[in-house]
């Protein structure tokens, strides 16, 4: 599967037109279960010279999926093509992040649309710390819906890649499964939590029960 949605009838035309532009997703964008905005399309993509890490935020807010400029990783995820116009609302959303141009040969998206759109990142500072460094705390209700969205969307082969690739989880995960904190959680199978389950423990994740 590498389209995660069909895509709207008027993306062509739109493009055509200069009205649409396209960003990369390296979080909860690649569950589509989490989507609450039907874009005009999106699909399974890889950016080269990126390396995702846990992004630890003012206490108490916990850590955030961000990506910054490494020329020795790549990261994968899905490239969303969306309105021109929206793109001030997507800025504010992700303030605090640099919004970079991505280069067609730092990207590779599955099945791509046959036309040329802007694509943009959005980045954290080079020298940022990771969650890990900091002793940041990461929802496990996020992660739940990141890591489903990559196992859908990659296999447990790159839902293993996720884990071992992304830097900071070496932390504290809030164990808020069954009473969710964010808020658009999933629900997952047994064999799902109990992969997911495995796999924080191996990559060295304490889980901590939610007050």
């Amino acid at each position: 599967m590498s389209a995660i949605h069909p895509d709207d009838p008027a993306l062509a035309s739109l493009a055509a037109e200069g009205r649409v532009v396209a960003y990369f997703g390296y979080g909860s964008l690649v569950n589509k279960r989490t989507l609450r905005t039907r874009f005009l399309g999106i699909r399974k993509a890889r950016a080269m010279g990126w390396r995702r890490f846990w992004l630890p935020r003012p206490d108490p807010v916990p850590a955030l999926l961000s990506v910054r400029p490494d020329e020795t990783a790549d990261v994968e995820g899905v490239v969303v093509y969306d309105h021109a116009d929206h793109l001030p609302l997507v800025d504010e959303r992700e303030a605090g992040y640099l919004r970079r141009v991505v280069l067609p040969e730092r990207v590779v998206i599955a099945d791509a649309a046959p036309f040329a759109v802007p694509l943009f990142i959005y980045e954290a500072r080079r020298d940022a710390a990771t969650a890990s460094e900091v002793g940041a705390t990461i929802l496990q209700s996020y992660l739940d819906a990141v890591m489903q969205g990559f196992l859908d969307l990659y296999d447990e082969v790159g839902l293993r890649r996720f884990v071992a690739e992304t830097e900071g989880f070496e932390t504290t995960v809030l164990a808020d499964r069954q009473a969710p904190r964010y808020p658009r959680p999933v629900t997952l199978t047994l064999r799902e939590a109990a992969l997911f389950d495995r796999l924080l423990h191996e990559r060295g994740a304490r889980v901590r029960p939610a007050e």
